[in-house]
């Protein structure tokens, strides 16, 4: 079953599909995404007469194709304006269609297609600039994402108070709008996109928004779309009506890295290597489907498999089923569905009970490598399980326990000792590169641990134990940074040093530091929350210290049978009306606006969302509100290592925005 995103997301592109009859299609890499996941192949493109589909970076074709549609996600910006320069000098393009998927002002509009124009070179030139919905990405109906976005991530408090200039003592109190302002341009551009691309997505819906938002960042996104001309229009008119809350992720780190979650989906996004140009969908080797030689250099010969199969409806199903199900339960869902469809095409299966295994996995799949009318039939299938049983045999998916073990002990060490003794224990697990075995941790896995960790805690006492504990964790980690024969390209991005010898000691030492500052600055994620200001439940004499998802709190409390008010999620005003429901509330009866006022809810976590938070999401709904309609949106699918390369990476705050 669709959702109405889900379809809106579709729809758009089955609108737009005529204008690329007869013309040269340039997508960038976020309009691709999109594309991969609302319509499939760019075979949908090519059967509405699109000549050919490229990247903006791509050739550009022969002079006598003088028609082009460009698919941008919105106006285009530095390296992403450079680009499309660069593409249309290049060219002989006589008529230029160029579609923004999110909307941009009439000024906007106005200068690029002036500057196309001025790049054609050719004043009978024609150029057309409008928008069309195709932001977003739907990998199931109840889960949406913004590629376009992936790089955006809520600053910690730190950044906020550096920007404003407030003074450490005044820290303990909300920041002011003001405060939340000071962002570099990149940033704000950012937020600016998020809240015209949602307002898009409303538009698209017909539908008011009732705003609430958790976060500085996920404010201000909710300050842009109330103050934004057009919603006003929009909120008068529309038919439908929704909730719309948004979430910054920095207020809950520990989910976004810890292990805990059961889901299948979340171990192949963690273990698989990323599609090239995407940066949600994995790339899945093909070559045990042919006959080459399995080894590495075979690998790159053969185009590989994805997730997303929206073309195909069986192994459409089959992914939503892999989403929404429990591990051990989407493992045997795919070996279900490799069996039936083996079966209709009347292969020698043999059928096998009990666990399923990676090797029984792949043997079903290479049932089908010399039937090409079954390969055809059955290709998005076969790339799922593909994706499955190359997961279940990869050496990193066995670390996937040990990371679970090694945090459920930290959490009842946090509960027993201060945190002092707990980075102790974890001082003999830093090992050089010599003494490290398959299973140890590596220096990303040692940083998604130390997140863990300063992530659950909450806010933290300074003093001189603690100092010192920090001082020696520091020195192991300054030495495994510095002893190993190449950097992993997180500890790339976050030194600075492109290879190991680049990177000396003092270097070493200032990126450390920085870490540890950053690590700090995590514990006072949640400082100005009353209500949602830990996510850490100890334990006692029947049952183990626990984490407790902030995400989970948030709904239990929405969806409570007393519909209190939340001292912590804030209602965004739109207009006059809601400012003078909200102030009259204080002192006479009536009725506050609340997230379960509406039949649908739109959750939008900033800054990325992992699977097993949507799995948890759907779980509890339809446990306590079968009836009502919650959809998840984010800007990324989360594995562990993404939020050290968010909170690390040198110049974090002054985001690359191409487009």
């Amino acid at each position: 079953m669709s959702s109405p995103l889900t379809s809106a997301s579709a729809q758009a592109w089955e609108r737009v599909l005529p204008c690329f009859r007869g013309s040269l299609v340039f997508l960038d890499t976020a309009s691709a995404e999109s594309l991969h996941w609302s319509v499939g192949s760019v075979g949908a493109l090519l059967r509405a007469g699109a000549l050919a589909v490229r990247g903006l970076t791509g050739p550009v074709g022969d002079p006598g194709q003088s028609r082009a549609v460009l698919v941008l996600d919105g106006p285009p910006r530095g390296s992403g304006l450079d680009a499309l320069r660069d593409l249309v000098l290049s060219s002989c393009f006589q008529h230029c269609h160029v579609l923004l998927a999110s909307p941009a002002s009439p000024e906007e509009s106005a200068r690029l297609e002036e500057q196309v124009r001025r790049w054609m070179g050719d004043d009978t030139g024609v150029v057309e600039v409008r928008h069309a919905p195709l932001s977003f990405a739907p990998l199931a109906p109840y889960l949406i994402l913004a590629p376009a976005l992936a790089a955006l991530f809520p600053p910690l408090p730190a950044d906020f108070q550096r920007l404003s200039g407030r003074p450490r003592s005044d820290r303990k109190r909300p920041l002011p709008p003001a405060a939340e302002t000071e962002l570099p341009a990149a940033l704000q551009a950012q937020i600016r996109g998020l809240a015209r691309e949602l307002a898009s997505l409303l538009e698209e819906l017909g539908a008011r928004e009732e705003c609430f938002a958790m976060g500085a960042v996920s404010r201000l996104v909710a300050g842009e779309l109330a103050g934004d001309p057009q919603g006003k229009n929009r909120r008068k008119t529309a038919p439908h009506r929704c909730s719309l809350l948004l979430i910054d992720r920095s207020l809950d780190l520990t989910g976004a890295v810890g292990h805990h979650g059961d889901s299948l989906v979340e171990k192949i996004i963690h273990t698989l290597p990323r599609l090239p140009g995407h940066t949600i969908d994995v790339a899945v080797n093909m070559v045990e489907l042919t006959a080459l030689h399995i080894d590495d250099t075979s690998k790159n010969v053969i185009a590989p498999g994805c997730l997303a199969q929206p073309a195909e409806p069986a192994a459409k199903a089959l992914w939503e089923s892999m989403l929404s199900l429990k591990h051990k339960e989407a493992v045997m869902e795919v070996r279900r569905h490799l069996v039936e469809a083996a079966s209709r095409e009347k292969l020698p299966i043999k059928m096998s009970m009990g666990r399923v295994t990676a090797e029984q996995l792949s043997s079903y799949v290479q049932l089908f490598k010399n039937n090409l009318q079954a390969l055809e039939n059955h290709c998005g299938l076969l790339q799922l399980g593909l994706a499955t049983s190359q997961t279940l045999k990869h050496p990193n998916y066995a670390k996937w326990d040990n990371f679970l073990a090694f945090e459920r002990l930290l959490l009842q060490n946090i509960g027993e000792s201060d945190l002092p003794k707990v980075l102790h224990q974890l001082l003999p697990i830093v090992k050089s590169h010599s003494e490290r075995k398959a299973d140890d941790y590596s220096p990303d896995d040692l940083l998604v641990l130390l997140v863990y960790i300063y992530s659950v805690v909450g806010e933290i006492p300074l003093d001189k134990e603690l100092d010192a504990a920090e001082d020696e964790l520091k020195k192991a980690l300054v030495r495994v940074f510095c002893d190993g024969p190449e950097l992993s390209p997180l500890l790339q991005k976050i030194t600075g040093c492109e290879s190991s010898p680049d990177l000396t000691f003092q270097k070493a030492n200032t990126a450390v530091d920085g870490i540890f500052k950053t690590l700090r600055e995590i514990t006072r994620a949640r400082m100005h929350m009353k209500q949602f200001n830990s996510v850490y439940v100890p334990g006692s004499n029947t049952n183990p210290a626990a984490y407790k998802p902030l995400l989970k709190q948030v709904l239990e409390e929405i969806f409570h049978p007393d519909r209190p008010d939340s001292l912590d999620i804030e209602h965004m005003s739109s207009g006059l009306t809601d400012l003078l429901k909200t102030g009259f509330s204080m002192f006479m009866k009536v009725s506050r606006p609340h997230p379960s006022d509406h039949p649908l809810l739109i959750l939008f976590m900033v800054g990325g969302v992992t699977a097993s938070e949507v799995r948890m999401v759907k779980d509890l709904i339809s446990a306590q509100k079968p009836n009502f309609q919650v959809i998840v949106m984010s800007t990324k699918l989360l594995k562990p290592v993404d939020i050290p390369e968010m909170l690390f990476a040198a110049e974090r705050l002054h985001l690359n925005i191409g487009v």
